[in-house]
């Protein structure tokens, strides 16, 4: 997930540039206070990341126990506890005596009681796309009592057949979305991209949209496990299916990537991949939608 390796390489930034150029360790302050404080913000910063991890665990196994509300709640909590920390209002056992805040300190301590207020209005729906892909998708929450799985209400399949078959009897193309529930770019198109009116219009009334998860660890049952012709490995699990299904037939195994198909399975518009420019995606979605209409005559 490119949105999680960024984050972790802005950590881990300080620390390269001082192996780097070990004389600049001689122009910070001597430790004591500062240091601690350093280290329980990184701390606060790392219980975050940490929940995004176990995230991804919980979509990937279906377990249903840390859902879009509650990780939004948890985050509100480690931000603010973070930014009250910062303010001088919260202290742990070996923090030094703070005489005043610092200026850094206030506005940091800002900012994080900022980005705390951003977050709770995602308690009630709000789009967070500031942390887009971060969350958990926005149909994964505790008071959608629907199973289907779909981003912005939309008709969505989980199984290729199914979705050709309903293609078919309704005329119309098939979009394939090779996704994952670990994918942060998935998630960015869906939130940014596919929530705009024109998008989501041409994916809800022109297109059948199927989704496949290729992390997906539910079980194949043993009849329909097999070892994949192209890289030799045992398919056991649904993602290992559509992982497989991709890179078989279309040549790559990253996510979000999208294929536009007619009826009989062919390719209508070169397949896409992420793709944050509105108008680029709604052009290449209208290409399909002319070819598809071209090869009905």
């Amino acid at each position: 997930a490119i949105g999680m390796f960024g984050f972790s390489l802005a950590l881990a930034l300080p620390f390269a540039l001082f192996a780097a150029f070990p004389g600049w360790l001689n122009s910070l302050p001597k430790s004591g206070g500062w240091l601690n404080t350093v280290k329980v913000v990184l701390g606060f910063l790392e219980l975050a990341l940490a929940l995004k991890f176990l995230s991804n665990v919980d979509l990937d196994y279906h377990w249903g126990f840390l859902k879009r509300e509650l990780f939004i709640a948890l985050w509100i909590i480690i931000f603010g506890l973070c930014g009250i920390y910062l303010l001088g209002k919260l202290r742990f056992s070996h923090d030094s005596d703070i005489k005043h805040t610092s200026t850094g300190r206030l506005i940091f301590g800002i900012l994080f009681l900022s980005f705390t207020i951003y977050l709770v209005p995602g308690l009630w729906g709000a789009p967070l796309r500031l942390i887009s892909g971060f969350p958990p998708p926005e149909f994964y929450k505790e008071w959608v009592t629907s199973h289907n799985e779909c981003p912005h209400d939309l008709t969505c399949f989980h199984d290729l057949d199914e979705g050709m078959a309903y293609a078919r009897a309704q005329g119309k193309p098939v979009m394939i979305d090779f996704t994952g529930w670990s994918c942060v770019n998935c998630r960015k198109m869906e939130d940014n991209v596919w929530s705009d009116p024109e998008v989501l219009k041409r994916l809800s009334d022109k297109y059948v949209l199927i989704s496949l998860y290729v992390d997906d660890k539910e079980q194949l049952p043993e009849n329909k496990q097999y070892v994949s012709p192209t890289t030799g490995k045992k398919i056991k699990t649904i993602g290992n299916k559509w992982s497989d299904l991709q890179t078989n037939v279309y040549k790559t195994n990253s996510q979000p990537y999208y294929v536009l198909l007619d009826h009989q399975g062919k390719i209508l518009a070169e397949p896409r991949g992420y793709t944050p420019d509105i108008k680029t995606y709604t052009k290449y979605l209208d290409e399909g939608l002319c070819r598809f209409e071209k090869r009905k005559k």
